[in-house]
């Protein structure tokens, strides 16, 4: 099925660049150990908001 000639296509190339894509963005993602930031409310109080 995923022989050399489908990854000739324009379909095989899109699904190589796809999946490189995907494979850097999770390794990136991994990297991140980002901490909630604390933003400060109208009353001074403390919120955490959390990055999505």
């Amino acid at each position: 099925m995923y022989d050399r000639s489908f990854f000739q296509s324009k379909l095989g190339q899109a699904s190589l660049a796809s999946i490189a894509a995907m494979t850097a963005l999770i390794a990136l993602s991994t990297q991140m150990q980002a901490d909630p930031m604390i933003a400060f409310g109208p009353n001074g109080n403390a919120h955490l908001i959390e990055i999505a």
